[in-house]
């Protein structure tokens, strides 16, 4: 998928208004690169592609009219930030947390979300310390490995929590070291953006298969 198959992509899917959003977002991106390293600066050119739509295609992973979503990692705002502006235009009770525990990079994504007017709850903590979310879903993109992403969302989940971790080719041996329980729930979804690259989906069921 090349940089006019991504734009494409998303102003077939969402709102004129989402776009205009997702725009200004990838401008603050490239103003603000110079100064903070929001992504690897390899991917700049490739942003749309690399990180909108790979950030995007989550929305759709999700349940319908999902209304509370939790992001590990925010960083640059993937995917928090690109769920947010989708989820708005289509929830108007939707809400995104986002977590970071980079000064520089949440105020990145307080200006960002300022221009794009996007009320978001951002969490200047390590993930290890925000209380308790009981939250729909849950997503962490380029973050840890999946015992550990699993470890970090044990204390937010509810009894239907969705958790969406986008993975490389090597996600088989992170299945492989999480409980058998978890691999038992894990839907492997072919990545849009990646051909060597999945979504791992899992839905939690209830606490006891929770510990």
């Amino acid at each position: 998928m090349n940089e006019d198959d991504a734009k494409a992509w998303l102003e077939a899917r969402v709102s004129r208004e989402t776009m205009d959003r997702l725009q200004l977002l990838h401008t603050q991106l490239l103003r603000w690169q110079n100064t903070v390293n929001l992504v690897a600066p390899s991917t700049l050119g490739v942003a749309w592609s690399r990180h909108f739509v790979d950030s995007a295609q989550l929305y759709r992973l999700a349940a319908p009219q999902t209304a509370r979503w939790l992001d590990f990692g925010s960083g640059g705002g993937f995917p928090g930030l690109v769920i947010a502006a989708i989820g708005v235009g289509e929830n108007p009770d939707f809400k995104m947390t986002l977590v970071e525990s980079d000064v520089r990079k949440c105020g990145f994504m307080r200006e960002a979300a300022r221009l794009m007017n996007l009320k978001v709850n951002i969490l200047t903590r390590r993930i290890a310390d925000i209380p308790p979310q009981k939250t729909d879903v849950i997503s962490a993109r380029a973050l840890s490995n999946l015992k550990n992403l699993m470890d970090f969302a044990k204390p937010h989940l509810n009894q239907s929590t969705c958790l969406l971790f986008p993975k490389g080719s090597s996600y088989q041996t992170e299945l492989d070291e999480i409980s058998e329980d978890w691999q038992s729930k894990a839907e492997v979804i072919p990545s849009l953006t990646d051909p060597d690259a999945v979504v791992l989906r899992f839905r939690a069921a209830n606490e006891k298969e929770q510990d």
